[in-house]
């Protein structure tokens, strides 16, 4: 990370003459996006009236798209990958205090991508417990065979408790961020995330890329991760 900061780039307006429409988030990113929201919304709901049946499947559908997100993550388009938002400490308070370089307003801004991180980690934390959860009624995970009482009592405990409300914080949060953003400071946030594209300053901005063989290399991940899930659930008695 560069340990200089440039003042923030100001917001581009849409009838800014000098403001060009650059790609930042691929194809595959955003139906990441929109199909983890739908999934989390799943499991929530069915998590909170008792479908287990539904909470599995929808819990086997996260599965698939946090392995896909950690492997894009690595390989995906420039503005999707971790090393395009993994910043140093001092970016933060730089980014707190106006003064961020403009490259970390493009993408996940410093404090966004401290969301983004904690909501992945909590969602694979709440997925690999359910995988090991027994409600001691109907309901057990496909792997709790595999591991030790113990085990399987410490991650029904958090998956039903802790990570649950964890969750649902951080969701709370994310979303009122959002709304921040696009009433206070009149950024908008999710329309980037529908078509892809975001208002630049003027200033060169690398795009990420998005083209036929980036999106078939995604489906070929994504249909991998998905017969893994599917051989997960396979396991289950």
């Amino acid at each position: 990370m560069t340990a200089s900061f440039e003042p923030a780039t100001r917001q581009a307006r849409p009838d800014d003459a000098s403001a060009q429409s650059v790609r930042v988030w691929d194809l595959p990113t955003r139906l990441f996006h929109w199909a983890l929201t739908l999934t989390v919304i799943g499991l929530l709901a069915t998590g909170l009236g008792g479908v287990m049946e539904w909470h599995f499947r929808f819990g086997y559908t996260a599965l698939s798209l946090l392995l896909f997100r950690l492997i894009w993550g690595f390989i995906g388009g420039r503005w999707s990958r971790f090393s395009s938002f993994a910043y140093a400490p001092a970016s933060l308070l730089a980014y707190l205090r106006g003064r961020a370089h403009p490259d970390h307003l493009v993408g996940h801004t410093p404090l966004g991508a401290l969301s983004v991180f904690a909501l992945l980690a909590i969602l694979i934390a709440q997925v690999a417990t359910g995988l090991v959860a027994d409600d001691e009624i109907s309901a057990s995970g496909p792997l709790t065979r595999f591991v030790s009482g113990s085990v399987v009592s410490l991650a029904s405990n958090w998956h039903v408790t802790f990570g649950k409300w964890i969750i649902i914080t951080l969701v709370s949060v994310h979303v009122l961020a959002v709304l921040f953003y696009v009433w206070i400071k009149r950024q908008h946030l999710v329309r980037p995330m529908i078509d892809g594209d975001k208002r630049s300053s003027g200033r060169s901005v690398a795009p990420s890329r998005d083209d036929a063989g980036s999106r078939m290399l995604a489906l070929a991940v994504f249909v991998i991760c998905g017969a893994f899930a599917a051989w997960i659930a396979s396991l289950r008695l």
